[in-house]
């Protein structure tokens, strides 16, 4: 895969409404570099823009997701520029307005773990391992990717993967919730698959959207604040996606569902 993408170290492909953006430089391992973590937000953006887009997907080649961040730029100590880069990349991917999923193989280290938590979904295959590796720099996690991780694993397994640097497979990532599916290689590219199909093609994109804003305030705050409600409620009340899932599960059919996002400038 990774001669078919080219050179550049980001790269976005599409097959029909399913986006990917690989992490591509696997000499390193699809470690992060400055400028990765620039075209990774970037990328992000562009896509959201583009409503075609129903599902994105984030992934390595070359048999890993992302080794972290290039520890080979770090000899003068992470600059001001570099973190606002790095919060930029993680903040967006966080913000992508419709689903997305991380598909891990191989390692998913430090910033790579930053990056697979930012998405709404973690498919691994049996070959991933996860680590959070401060530890072993002496440096501090980012506090933003940290408060993210002890949101996604709690509190004990967050400080477990902190204090010790220590790599963790795959179906210990399954059981601390770190990951929500885990199959063999071929076995989790099929189901990746089928699941991008199921999201893109089968199921209500305002259902999945607003479904999206309110589980993240959920969990950033705690409950669904009444600002969002009443923003959403006018779409409720329009919406056409209602009765044709209501009327396609009574004649035993899949939906087609129409509500699409109005465009913004």
């Amino acid at each position: 895969m990774s001669d078919a993408l080219g050179d550049a170290p980001i790269v976005v492909t599409k097959a029909e409404s399913v986006a990917t953006i690989w992490l591509n430089r696997a000499e390193k391992r699809n470690a992060m570099s400055h400028e990765m973590w620039t075209a990774l937000a970037n990328s992000c953006h562009e896509l959201a823009r583009d409503h075609s887009v129903r599902v994105l997907v984030v992934r390595g080649v070359g048999g890993h997701f992302c080794a972290g961040a290039d520890i080979g730029g770090f000899s003068g100590g992470m600059s001001e520029a570099y973190q606002a880069q790095n919060r930029e990349a993680e903040e967006t991917l966080a913000a992508f307005p419709r689903p997305t999923i991380a598909f891990i193989a191989g390692s998913c280290v430090g910033g790579g773990v930053q990056i697979a938590g930012a998405c709404d979904l973690r498919f691994a295959d049996t070959s991933a391992k996860f680590g959070i590796t401060p530890a072993r720099l002496g440096i501090a996690y980012p506090t933003y990717a940290l408060e993210r991780a002890v949101r996604l694993v709690g509190p004990s397994a967050a400080k477990h993967l902190l204090f010790s640097a220590e790599l963790i497979d795959a179906e210990r990532a399954l059981r601390i919730g770190l990951v929500d599916e885990v199959a063999e290689p071929e076995a989790a590219i099929e189901r990746l698959e089928a699941f991008t199909s199921l999201l893109a093609n089968e199921r209500s994109l305002l259902t999945q959207m607003i479904s999206k804003e309110m589980v993240n305030e959920v969990a950033a705050h705690g409950a669904v604040s009444a600002a969002m409600i009443e923003r959403w409620a006018p779409i409720l009340a329009n919406n056409l996606d209602m009765p044709e899932g209501v009327a396609a599960f009574a004649e035993r059919r899949t939906p087609e569902f129409v509500w699409v996002p109005e465009e913004t400038s």
